[in-house]
């Protein structure tokens, strides 16, 4: 059974979605850019031995947005997970990120090594980079997409199928995952439908981290980590990851058939990956 918590931090309400014992292994999960918790909606119920809590993160799902006129900066979805574990009242507990949430992990990973038992990744491993030279370009635009964005008309569709429908076009995921993600990230709007996500998180970022930054952090994830790949995904065509890979004392890749989503589209391979995983973890967790 699944449910549904309101999570308050000091600043902001987060939502999450729940599976497992309250007492199995307390495992953080945390999803992709403009996806929502029930990103986990398929893996979840393959891990039994797990408490699984699973995010909305700021500005996605039912959690809150940012104040007007705040950007969201990749590094400031880190306090706010930190926050969750904080009144999840897990004073020890494991990660798992898909594709940013992957990249927001293992920064939790790194700062907090003394919490962080194990950290599981899909599809992410730090924040994406840009030229430095685009720098004062890339500001300007997010200054500019700011103060246009009252200007701006949300896309509103009929129909909950016409949503889907436009997900899928957009990100190439079947129809069944597609529709797992979008049924949480609506809100009705007059006679038809809209997107819950706020319209601010696809600003261009005002400030992009360096690469010898991101691999700082990498260095200091001390917790085991699991990467899992998936063949047609985005992490196996860029060059770069390779370094953060070397970067991390105890990590193992693995590689799974499928896009960007395996644990979505096809949760069993996935599941057989992390069940012992956090399984082997529970052993090493200290008293209390």
């Amino acid at each position: 059974m699944v449910e549904e918590l309101e999570l308050h931090t000091p600043y902001l309400r987060l939502a999450a979605r729940a599976w497992g014992p309250p007492d199995g292994i307390p495992v953080l999960a945390v999803h992709g850019w403009l996806d929502n918790a029930a990103s986990f909606d398929a893996l979840a119920p393959l891990l039994p031995d797990v408490r699984l809590v699973a995010l909305d993160l700021t500005g996605h799902g039912h959690s809150d947005h940012r104040p007007p006129g705040v950007h969201y900066h990749f590094v400031d979805f880190i306090p706010d997970v930190v926050a969750a574990a904080d009144a999840l009242g897990w004073e020890w507990f494991n990660l798992l990120g898909h594709s940013m949430g992957g990249g927001i992990v293992a920064f939790v990973a790194a700062i907090l090594p003394e919490r962080v038992r194990r950290v599981a990744l899909i599809e992410g491993l730090g924040p994406p980079t840009s030229n430095p030279d685009d720098g004062p370009a890339n500001l300007r635009k997010a200054i500019e997409q700011m103060n246009a964005l009252s200007r701006k008309r949300p896309p509103t569709y009929p129909n909950v199928e016409a949503a889907i429908h436009a997900r899928c076009e957009a990100s190439g995921l079947p129809w069944l995952a597609a529709a797992t993600l979008v049924e949480r990230g609506l809100q009705p709007v007059g006679d038809g439908f809209g997107w819950r996500t706020d319209p601010r998180l696809r600003f261009v970022s005002p400030l992009y981290l360096s690469e010898p930054q991101i691999l700082a952090y990498m260095g200091r994830i001390e917790a085991p980590a699991l990467l899992i790949c998936g063949a047609d995904g985005y992490l196996v065509k860029r060059a770069y990851m390779k370094e953060r890979y070397a970067r991390i004392a105890g990590l193992t890749v693995k590689i799974l058939p499928g896009g960007h989503h395996p644990h979505l589209e096809d949760p069993e391979p996935c599941a057989r990956l992390l069940a012992p995983f956090f399984a082997a973890g529970r052993s090493g967790m200290p008293a209390g």
